[in-house]
């Protein structure tokens, strides 16, 4: 049985929030020190990235109404298989830059099919 693709848009949305929750009040250098925040924000990218590339798979229309879909699940890819090479800076600066636009544009999209 096929998902509902709503239900990827709920994930990312979920994943969005949880990582705005998780560096709430910190600034770069506290996000650099705390391993834990990192690892957290890290892996609701992760969860952001496979929900779109499934939503890609079941709905391409739905899906190419997200703004940087290939860009984001490339940053899951980098994640995943290329940890070592990733920069603290670079994920906090797409939380803080990137990610508004994308949880403002999912939630377009799940008050429009819902």
């Amino acid at each position: 049985m096929q998902r509902d693709p709503r239900a990827f848009l709920w994930d990312v949305r979920e994943a969005a929030l949880a990582i705005q929750s998780f560096t709430a009040g910190l600034d770069i250098a506290a996000y650099v020190g705390n391993a834990m925040a990192q690892a957290a924000v890290e892996r609701k990218f992760e969860i952001i990235g496979e929900a779109l590339n499934q939503l890609s798979k079941l709905d391409a229309t739905l899906a190419s109404r997200i703004p940087d879909l290939k860009q984001i699940v490339a940053f899951r890819n980098q994640l995943i298989h290329g940890y070592a090479t990733v920069s603290v800076s670079t994920v906090w600066n797409i939380a803080h830059s990137s990610l508004p636009p994308l949880l403002a544009s999912v939630q377009n999209l799940l008050d429009e099919l819902q």
